[in-house]
């Protein structure tokens, strides 16, 4: 089988080197990044988690290559779509890059191709927006002259654990016969399927899977700000409390939500509810809850600092960790730039760190960060800053040696907890 997969990025290249390792595909991995594309040619990764001698291994076999011409979709059995689906500036859905892809894939579309959408959007867009461009282009129509489906990822960035055959794929046919041919494509690379009756069941999957961790996290969020008042850790509690063997699963705390599922997906149920004049109320509250994470971070700097004497404006701030989870390269949507604007908005002098992002490439929601680099970790730059802000607690970050150059710390993850310190120099957030 000849498979094509669109959007070569945190989703699209692990999944396309998956079936590549099947040895039962050829792969051909499609974007309009040409840098991206020439990188994996040469058998160069551009994502840290992801190694180059995989690409480069895949390439030595035949069993992928990488393309900007969708003209190539002419010659394979099955399409995947894998791009991104974000907000708009009114916190809308904008599933433009679903509709744009569809379109270059339509007019190359063989007939009894399989057409699979794996980018997460509300209940409806396979059915509807996706088959409707597919059609109009193609001439073809969907469920009698080529198949299509919807099957949710489920990356990980930087976890092993979803490198592993026997993550769950879930699955959902516009028809019967849609569903079954997605089936025997991805029997190829994962062992457990789980066949669902729809594509909207499947779209429905994904976005609970994600809102659930959402409103967990403003769950403990919350707690948080509750237990602090009160004196009481919240990282202490979770510790106990995760020691219950039934009934309870421990979420983390943190500056706000980051990664490009969690801060959007629950708004993509939201919006759709409305036409059918549901109100998300709960949602609606998580998202409100998160959002404000990064505020109450910039409030205790700015009370850290001033126990010190110093006021927040005027003062050189740190920001530790511009991705948005520990280990990654990956900073889209991350609560460290909402971290920056609001500390730079105080009057403070900003700047980061971190080891796995050098320079801050395009960003649609900050461009002014654009360019913007690291500092460079050694004493003598450090020491210049008054607090030091711990937004992504990376494991290759030296902790004791930031201890010991930075006389203020406010620490979102509780990365200092086994840190030896000083009274006082370490705030919790």
């Amino acid at each position: 089988m000849a498979i094509a997969i669109v959007g070569m990025g945190y989703v699209g290249l692990p999944l396309s080197l998956r079936f590549a390792r099947s040895r039962k595909t050829k792969v051909v991995g499609l974007d309009i990044d040409s840098e991206k594309i020439e990188s994996l040619r040469s058998g160069r990764s551009y994502i840290r988690h992801i190694p180059s001698e995989a690409i480069l291994e895949a390439l030595k076999e035949g069993a992928f290559d990488a393309s900007t011409d969708f003209a190539r979709v002419r010659d394979v059995d099955a399409v995947i779509l894998c791009v991104p689906t974000p907000l708009n500036k009114n916190r809308e859905p904008d599933i433009s890059y679903i509709v744009e892809t569809a379109r270059s894939v339509a007019p190359h579309l063989a007939k009894g191709a399989l057409v699979v959408l794996e980018s997460t959007t509300y209940p409806g867009t396979t059915e509807e927006e996706l088959r409707e461009v597919l059609e109009a282009g193609s001439g073809l129509r969907a469920g009698l002259d080529f198949h299509l489906a919807f099957s949710p990822e489920r990356e990980n960035p930087g976890s092993e654990q979803t490198e592993a055959p026997d993550i769950p794929k879930v699955i959902g046919g516009y028809t019967q016969a849609c569903l079954k041919r997605a089936e025997e494509l991805y029997g190829w690379a994962f062992e457990t399927l789980v066949p669902v009756s729809s594509c909207r069941v499947a779209e429905a999957t994904k976005l609970l899977e994600n809102i659930f961790r959402s409103v967990n996290i403003a769950l403990v969020n919350e707690l948080k700000l509750v237990y602090a008042a009160m004196g009481i850790d919240i990282w202490e509690v979770i510790r106990a409390a995760r020691t219950k063997p039934f009934g309870f699963m421990a979420f983390s705390p943190g500056p706000g939500l980051g990664g490009h599922c969690i801060p959007i997906d629950p708004f993509y149920l939201t919006w759709k509810a409305r036409e059918y004049g549901q109100h998300t109320r709960f949602i609606e509250l998580a998202g409100e809850i998160n959002t404000t994470m990064p505020m109450y971070v910039v409030n205790r700097t700015a009370e850290a600092l001033n126990a010190a004497r110093k006021p927040l404006s005027g003062s050189r701030a740190l920001v530790i960790g511009i991705a948005y989870k520990p280990n990654v390269d990956d900073d889209r949507e991350s609560p460290s730039y909402i971290l920056m604007e609001l500390l730079k908005a105080r009057g403070a002098e900003v700047a980061y760190y971190d080891p796995y992002i050098p320079v801050i490439r395009q960003k649609r929601d900050h461009p002014s960060w654009e360019n913007t680099r690291s500092v460079p970790w050694d004493r003598a730059t450090i020491e210049t800053f008054d607090v030091a802000v711990i937004a992504t607690d990376h494991q290759a970050i030296d902790y004791q040696a930031l201890a010991d150059w930075v006389p203020c710390i406010v620490d979102t993850r509780n990365a200092m907890a086994a840190i030896a310190t000083k009274p006082r120099q370490v705030w919790k957030a």
